[in-house]
């Protein structure tokens, strides 16, 4: 305890001293100190509303006889960032956080955690950060938000980055176009779908790393605050019992993830961030065994961007645990794995209830009797490639046409905006990966361009870079080795036909074998003049396909 290391005895006066400075009572300070990891900021509508989630921890680590700490995180909003230079500055936050965080409960000894994220890359990042100092944790997320009202209809940020490329087809005015941006975020919160917010959010119950509806429950309902009460109260406990991240996210819990990802139609980035998690963790993650698992897992919710529900429904439905529920009819899941209840996995699923099979389908009725994401292989991605099948349109799951290559996310949007994709072309978006980017963009812009002009159902898109959970369409990502890295990617030409099926995992460039071979003997990938900590990202990253860790 820190009391044994930091505050008792003659030898730490100096910092009890500093204690005093900090108003910190003799009493507190003999009390376990538990960190508040706080994402709270004004530039993230997820992050808007965590100083009143760290005002309820607070309250329910000092009602369980804790002393709370809090200290920031930072985190960036990936729709405001999307479509610029900012993107580049999104995935590598992830690691920051962890670093950061890991440096802050270093020097300061505390004896708990409670981290308390929304957003895309502070959620994994602070479970990478769990991992890595290893004292008794739990998280508390800042919830979804509530999805928007359209003309009688919900919605989401997905549609509304499809409304601009229909306007830019003609397909809607601005008139329209204004109603939409107006209605479409009503709330704070991580955005309504089943995005890469939600998706790491819910798999964090998975994990066991959360209470029960840390990944459904609205941001603004105040059972939220009475979560956060809980997290607060429950984070005593684990320090009274000694347990900590690696005991919970063991490989069992990371494949049950796994698993769950494949039933709730998680967002692709997942596909990055479990890798990273299980580094930490120090279990094996083999990209095959998304895959291995799709095979066996029914596909169950289809949310948006996949389908008409939102995370305000999954919650009325009964949230992940009913969803975990359903999946032990098939005995899918270890449940016997450890959580933050203290219980069980089985323990906390037991009384879970289905309560709307049209949200939450049972495993006797799934959309696909296989899971949401699927990784492909070929001459295209010999290290893999992902994409998001449950959102793919049925007629674009096997999908062969010619290659319309570039260089970089900004010139394809300006080719989908002037009209010159057509029907059958398959766009190819490179040196946008981990190293090539750097930072390994997302590509919602031309993805949702793409739709709104209405070539989901002809046009594919792949690329070295990802995409976010708002992405659907038959768009292939995390093509490793990237371009910049002497993948195949950096030597496909326009006019080469690519050849797509999802069914059977495979991506392929339909040239030649000894044509390849004469390309790749010649290939110079190019190099981009970089400075700061993307010059320092760059030179230490990995390939997307390891799930983008640095290599130390």
């Amino acid at each position: 305890m820190i009391k044994d290391t930091i505050v008792n005895g003659p030898q730490n006066a100096p910092h009890r001293s500093l204690y005093h400075a900090l108003g910190l009572t003799k009493e507190e300070q003999q009390r376990p100190l538990i960190g508040i990891v706080s994402s709270h900021n004004e530039i993230v509508p997820g992050h808007m509303n965590l100083d009143k989630i760290v005002e309820a921890v607070k309250l329910g680590v000092a009602m369980a006889g804790g002393t709370p700490i809090v200290f920031p995180a930072i985190a960036v909003c990936d729709g405001i960032a999307m479509g610029h230079e900012g993107m580049k500055y999104s995935l590598v936050t992830r690691d920051l956080i962890a670093d950061s965080t890991e440096a802050m409960v270093k020097a300061h000894g505390f004896d708990g955690l409670v981290m308390v994220p929304n957003c895309d890359k502070n959620v994994p990042g602070l479970l990478m950060a769990a991992a890595r100092v290893n004292i008794p944790t739990i998280f508390v997320s800042g919830g979804p938000m509530l999805a928007g009202r359209v003309n009688g209809k919900k919605t989401s940020l997905s549609s509304m980055f499809e409304a601009v490329g229909a306007f830019s087809a003609g397909k809607m005015d601005e008139a329209q176009l204004t109603v939409c941006e107006e209605n479409t975020c009503p709330t704070c919160g991580s955005c309504s779908g089943m995005y890469t917010a939600n998706s790491m959010n819910c798999l964090t119950e998975v994990l066991g790393m959360g209470l029960r509806g840390n990944g459904t429950i609205p941001a603004v309902y105040s059972a939220r605050i009475e979560l956060a009460k809980h997290a607060g109260m429950q984070v005593m406990e684990l320090v009274r019992k000694n347990i900590r991240p690696r005991d919970i996210m063991t490989a069992a819990a990371i494949r049950n993830a796994l698993t769950a990802d494949m039933a709730l139609g998680c967002s692709t980035n997942s596909m990055l961030h479990l890798p990273a998690i299980a580094n930490e963790c120090g279990v094996d993650f083999n990209l095959d065994m998304a895959n291995e698992i799709s095979a066996v897992t029914p596909n169950l919710c289809h949310l948006a961007p996949a389908g008409p529900t939102y995370m305000e429904d999954l919650n009325e439905a009964g949230g992940v645990y009913a969803v975990l529920k359903e999946l032990t009819k098939l005995n899918l899941l270890d449940t016997s794995v450890m959580t933050v209840t203290g219980k069980t996995l089985g323990e906390n699923i037991a009384t879970a209830v289905n309560r709307d099979p049209s949200v939450i389908r049972t495993v006797e009725n799934p959309y696909s009797p296989t899971g949401g994401i699927a990784v492909l292989r070929g001459n295209l991605a010999a290290e893999g490639s992902v994409v998001k099948r449950s959102a793919v349109l049925p007629e674009m799951l096997v999908h062969e046409g010619p290659a319309r290559v570039f260089e970089c996310e900004e010139d394809a949007q300006a080719a989908i905006n002037a009209g010159k994709i057509q029907p059958g072309d398959v766009v190819v978006i490179r040196y946008e990966g981990p190293k090539g980017g750097p930072g390994m963009r997302e590509m919602l812009n031309p993805t949702s361009a793409i739709m709104g002009m209405g070539l989901g159902n002809s046009v594919a898109l792949i690329t070295d870079g990802r995409f976010s959970g708002a992405t659907r369409g038959a768009c292939i990502g995390h093509v490793s080795p990237e371009a910049a890295s002497g993948g195949v990617i950096g030597v496909v030409k326009d006019g080469d036909i690519i050849s797509i099926d999802i069914p059977n995992n495979s991506l392929e460039l339909k040239i030649s074998d000894q044509e390849l071979a004469e390309r790749m003997a010649s290939f110079v990938p190019k190099k981009k003049e970089l400075s700061g900590y993307l010059k320092r990202y760059a030179a230490l990253v990995s390939s997307g396909a390891k799930g983008a860790i640095l290599n130390v």
